[in-house]
């Protein structure tokens, strides 16, 4: 019984790693609590951090092994261009930038622990947020047998509470006071939380922003820039093909240069609470907009109008954290069928913090300018419209001549 106990191989956790103060005391937290070694596992999906200096941080930090998965193209091909398909913008306003990363960085941290042989998958989120969402639900849909821990949720630490933990235990501090902003970034777009952002009325300082200048400092030229589009995903800038994490990156820089990517809006969380968020998504910003000017050069008003209601829906979903459920993929089916005839060119004027479409061309355009122009040539008979309007305003007519005569009716 001593040998085997000897040889008894210890328990594993896998940890979702960011390198912030939250996962940094978490690695600690995990190993007091649970007594079992822990993995930790970034997913390079484009935050832009130094790859060594990560591992290290993690090491000192109390890890047993590192991981660093490089990711990038995966989640650009694999989710964010299946949200730009979708036009996707929850709320009106936010391309999903973070709720795309996390089922990726979920089926990640569920092959880790299939290798491993763990028994404990962890994440960092806080009971307030939407990560908690989107992490348990996927990692629930992909491997049930998994115990998941969140031991910042169920800590319920404060931050000054968390740094004191971390100067205790020797933990490297990745936190400047001064500056108390939660920032989550990668290719699609950085969102940037807490501190004096938590108030919806301040204006946010310019110290909270990396990508995009402020508007008012933009080059006083503005950039013309066309984008090449095939099945729905772009291909090309100004006619040089890229690939997907070339062109978003470059979008990202020449766009943010120009101030345009930047949005402040309030938002409804999953969790029923109201927040304020701050975001840079210039690649996405201009991508989404021209996608959808193309869009509507190539389909019918019917696609057009029916897919609408299928953004919405989309958007909702990969927000809500349900990325896995199969209605998702059922939409993306209607998507992508969509999608076949999206291709062409299109043709963004972008200046001080604002875009615009100034031209867009097609094979596949429903555009003709015959039937469109009003000059003489034009091969549209006019004497059709009589008839047509005729029919098409009978039912409102009729109901407006009824209601003159009887009434509208009790209230």
């Amino acid at each position: 019984m001593d040998e085997e106990a000897h040889l008894k191989v210890p328990e594993k956790a896998v940890l979702a790693y960011s390198g912030g103060l939250d996962t940094s005391v978490a690695v600690r937290w995990i190993q007091e609590k649970y007594g079992v070694d822990v993995v930790t596992v970034t997913v390079d999906v484009g935050q832009g951090v130094d790859r060594r200096s990560l591992e290290e941080k993690a090491k000192a930090s109390g890890a047993s092994i590192h991981y660093h998965l490089d990711a990038r193209e995966e989640f650009v091909r694999g989710y964010a261009f299946r949200a730009l398909k979708a036009n996707a913008l929850y709320e009106g306003k936010y391309p999903l930038s973070t709720a795309l990363s996390r089922p990726l960085i979920a089926s990640k941290l569920v092959e880790v622990a299939e290798k491993e042989g763990a028994s404990i998958v962890a994440h960092g989120c806080s009971g307030k947020g939407n990560d908690q969402v989107r992490f348990d639900v996927s990692l629930k849909a992909l491997a049930p047998n998994l115990r998941i821990v969140a031991p910042i949720r169920e800590w319920g630490l404060t931050r000054p509470q968390e740094i004191e933990y971390a100067e205790r235990h020797g933990i490297p501090i990745p936190v400047d006071l001064e500056k108390p902003y939660s920032v989550d970034q990668n290719l699609w777009g950085r969102s940037i939380e807490c501190g004096m952002l938590d108030d919806p009325y301040m204006e946010p300082p310019e110290e909270v922003f990396e990508w995009t200048v402020a508007p008012e400092k933009a080059p006083d030229k503005p950039a013309e820039i066309e984008i090449s589009y095939e099945n729905g995903v772009p291909t090309a800038v100004n006619g040089m093909e890229m690939d997907p994490i070339g062109l978003v990156s470059w979008l990202n820089r020449e766009a943010g240069r120009h101030g345009v990517g930047r949005i402040d809006h309030v938002e409804d969380r999953i969790v029923g609470i109201k927040s304020r968020e701050v975001y840079e998504c210039p690649a996405a910003t201009v991508l989404i907009e021209a996608h959808r000017d193309l869009e509507k050069a190539v389909l019918t008003r019917h696609e057009l109008g029916f897919k609408a209601a299928v953004e919405d829906e989309w958007a909702f979903l990969v927000y809500s954290g349900l990325w896995v459920d199969p209605l998702r993929e059922a939409l993306d089916a209607f998507i992508d069928s969509s999608q076949r005839r999206v291709e062409g060119n299109v043709r963004i004027k972008i200046y001080k913090g604002g875009l615009r479409v100034v031209g867009r061309s097609s094979r596949r355009s429903l555009y003709d300018a015959n039937l469109a122009s009003y000059g003489l040539e034009s091969s549209f008979n006019q004497r059709w419209s009589e008839g047509f309007i005729e029919l098409w305003g009978m039912p409102s007519a009729t109901a407006r001549r009824l209601i003159r005569k009887v009434g509208h009716g009790e209230a």
